[in-house]
């Protein structure tokens, strides 16, 4: 999976991601997904499920300024709610200090089956023992392709940079302050806030009304594809076509390309 920026709040994240096709999406948010909830299920003690719902997918249009609007999102979370006065403050999971730096992301990946298989045999063994180190290396933006890596962090730090100055502007309009790293930790992982910001998630990002229409067309000849195959399926035919990139009941999933 194409990885090219990633942050993670306490209670959601958010991925940019360049996916091959949509059934590898579908197997990389299942497969983050289930591990988040178990590992931070286990840790803070989460009883029943973890996610609130089922991941969200926006597509993102092919130009420039929807890519980098996108990013720049991305790398405004923690600042936009007042948790930290710069990104890169934020303690956990953000990839602004990896974009600016040009460097992986690192972690700690414990192998818990080998660990259940070792105590199993009846070795005195610690979690610890199957620690294991990961790198995510980010991916460099569609819309950036062919910039020197010294080009790309110009770019970021511009962005870092006009984030830091945004909302310094509006917490000092406001009267207001952050909350800091240490304030953060501090919570209980199972405090909630008193209100939850809800708003309605788009259909699609796009920098134009003529991008948004033209992802908006696409999606409706899609759907009446996939629902003019569901009702061949209905009547027995055993090849209802459906389009590719659908995931048809009962049935594998559709490619966009024939495999091989």
């Amino acid at each position: 999976m194409l990885i090219h920026g990633v942050t993670a709040l306490s209670t959601h994240h958010h991925m940019l991601l360049s996916p091959e096709e949509p059934d590898q999406l579908a197997r990389f948010m299942h497969y983050v997904q289930t591990n988040v909830a178990k590992e931070a299920g286990a840790l803070h003690d989460w009883k029943g499920p973890f996610w609130a719902r089922r991941y969200r997918h926006i597509p993102v249009s092919a130009e420039d300024e929807a890519q980098i609007s996108r990013l720049r999102y991305i790398l405004e979370n923690s600042v936009k709610e007042n948790l930290t006065a710069r990104p890169i403050d934020w303690p956990g999971v953000h990839s602004a200090r990896a974009l600016l730096e040009g460097e992986p992301m690192e972690g700690i990946w414990y192998d818990r089956t080998a660990f259940g298989e070792a105590r199993r045999r009846g070795e005195r063994v610690s979690l610890e023992d199957f620690a294991e180190r990961e790198l995510v290396t980010l991916s460099t933006f569609p819309c950036w392709q062919g910039l020197t890596p010294e080009e790309i962090r110009e770019r970021i730090a511009y962005l870092l940079e006009s984030i830091e100055r945004q909302h310094a502007e509006r917490r000092r309009a406001e009267g207001k302050g952050v909350l800091g790293a240490k304030a953060i930790r501090r919570r209980h992982p199972h405090s909630r806030p008193k209100k939850l910001k809800r708003s309605p998630a788009p259909r699609f990002h796009a920098a134009t009304k003529e991008a948004r229409r033209a992802l908006a067309d696409a999606y409706r000849e899609f759907m009446a594809a996939f629902r003019e195959a569901a009702e061949l399926l209905k009547i027995g035919d055993p090849e209802p076509g459906f389009p590719p990139g659908s995931f048809p009941p009962g049935m594998p999933y559709v490619p966009h390309q024939a495999p091989g």
